[in-house]
């Protein structure tokens, strides 16, 4: 069991950075060459590519182990990221938006907050291995 979690630990990792620089890749696409106002607003455009990737990634190489159908896990992934999306777009509102810190730093903080949250309920509540 043990070797269990540091592998699905060390895949995490693994599975968060590709999704986390897809994620941070759009955001800065969207801000930097669309010139969008609202860091807010890109990051959760962006936060629908990284979901994504995630979600992918999860499934198919982080819990290899679960046998849940598909379309199960893939709704209660859409609503566990939901709810993290909306967190880390209040962060990045609040931090960049109306605090006028940098989005960079901003985006690594949601992030980390994003990474502790999506391991443990994917864990437990999506793919439940």
């Amino acid at each position: 069991m043990r070797g269990l979690f540091k592998r699905q630990s060390v895949r995490y990792v693994i599975n968060g950075l590709l999704a986390t620089a897809v994620h941070f890749g759009v955001l800065t696409f969207n801000l930097n060459w669309l010139a969008w106002k609202s860091a807010g607003v890109s990051n959760l455009v962006a936060a629908i590519f990284g979901i994504a990737t995630s979600f992918i990634g999860s499934r198919y190489y982080v819990f290899q182990g679960s046998t849940e159908p598909l379309v199960r896990q893939a709704f209660r992934f859409i609503f566990l990221y939901i709810a993290i999306a909306l967190l880390h777009g209040a962060l990045m509102y609040l931090w960049v938006d109306v605090y006028l810190m940098d989005y960079v730093s901003g985006f690594v903080m949601a992030t980390f907050m994003q990474m502790v949250f999506s391991f443990w309920g994917n864990k437990v509540m999506v793919f439940k291995v």
